[in-house]
């Protein structure tokens, strides 16, 4: 059974993550510690009175938006393309948030986030993905559009976990819609069998409620071994993934060795081993999980963010302290995008239902467009 409290951790864990860690992404740790203190960074370090989300949760929104346009379109015209074709044509929309000025042009656009004016702010976004989605030709697996294995391609992937359930189509499907997203940015094995890994630790813990974060990332593993078998690098990626369940079982190991063993998240296989360290460790303390994820010298936000996802999706948001959703920004925006994933597209061809707010959104790509 899916829980919209769940849908909601997982999107805002996320956010949570990202914030927390953007504010140290670019620090060594000499600098983190000694500007937040021993436990490093443990509050929102806010910028006019606001936690600043990066790139991760731009682009999570985005590809949340991308599923929902191709579903709208399959239920409104009867045919549709594939899910990353219509992620893709959001992503094309991002990156005009990255670089150009709110307001658009009153010309076609795919996503109704280009309608909310933060979702212009440049944080550092990552130059694989802006060279890629320039990029007139999409990237596949089969067809890769570069070798690169940065964070990029994990970092944004959460809400596929979330909006497929198995009635829809299989396990194995919906991973493989999430490699297929990262793939469209990032070529490398390892680029994108991360991604596939989070969907399904996602998928399983937003829509089990008897399911624990080692059982579903144990089956992770088997399911990404069993799809991806004789791509290279997927001895290196599961051998990774065997190091951060090992860790995070050690009770004398130090949160910041650990995560040393483990690498600094700048790539994806990184990123995913950290979050799943932390989030094994501290499964049931999402505060604890999130500090843990972004007191280190490398990728802050990502790590933090993925982490969020994954335990956020676990604990759902009654699991989250309240002092973590008060400041943080498009905060209302992400709740709006948990609700419609949950809820899904209910208009069909036949016209016989109609929903001018859902219209509005996923069909003239305006927000909440009224009578």
């Amino acid at each position: 059974m899916k829980s919209i409290d769940k849908y909601k951790g997982c999107l805002i864990g996320g956010a949570v993550g990202d914030a927390l860690g953007y504010a140290v992404e670019f620090l060594d740790e000499a600098a983190i510690f000694s500007r937040y203190g021993e436990k490093g960074i443990t509050e929102y370090d806010l910028r006019n009175g606001v936690a600043e989300i990066s790139d991760d949760t731009q682009m999570t929104l985005f590809t949340a938006t991308g599923l929902l346009l191709g579903t709208t379109r399959g239920m409104t015209r009867g045919i549709m393309g594939t899910y990353p074709s219509y992620i893709n044509y959001s992503y094309t929309d991002w990156y005009k948030t990255q670089s150009e000025s709110y307001p658009l042009p009153e010309d076609y656009h795919y996503s109704w986030l280009v309608t909310v004016p933060e979702m212009f702010a440049r944080r550092a976004p990552g130059n694989t993905c802006l060279s890629a989605i320039r990029n007139p030709d999409m990237g596949t697996i089969e067809k890769t559009i570069n070798n690169s294995k940065g964070c990029g391609g994990v970092m944004r992937v959460a809400p596929i976990g979330l909006y497929f359930e198995e009635k829809r189509y299989s396990l194995d499907e919906i991973d493989r819609i999430g490699a297929e997203v990262a793939a469209l940015t990032h070529g490398h094995p390892l680029g994108y069998m991360p991604a596939a890994g989070l969907v399904h630790v996602i998928n399983l813990l937003a829509h089990n409620d008897d399911i624990s974060i080692l059982d579903a990332v144990l089956d992770m593993r088997r399911a990404v071994g069993k799809q991806f078998a004789g791509t290279q690098y997927l001895q290196e990626f599961l051998e990774l993934i065997d190091k951060a369940i090992a860790l995070s079982e050690d009770k004398e190991i130090d949160d910041l060795d650990a995560i040393h063993e483990l690498g600094e998240g700048w790539v994806a296989e990184e990123t995913l081993a950290v979050a799943i360290y932390c989030s094994l460790k501290y499964c049931n303390n999402f505060e604890k999980a999130i500090i843990a994820s972004v007191n280190h010298r490398g990728d802050s936000d990502s790590t933090g963010s993925v982490t969020g996802n994954i335990v956020g999706s676990y604990l759902g948001l009654k699991g989250i302290p309240q002092r973590f959703l008060n400041n943080l920004e498009l905060k209302e925006v992400i709740l709006e995008i948990a609700d419609d994933l949950y809820n899904d597209c209910k208009i069909t061809e036949d016209n016989l239902y109609q929903d001018k707010v859902w219209e509005g959104k996923y069909i003239k790509a305006k927000r909440k467009e009224q009578d």
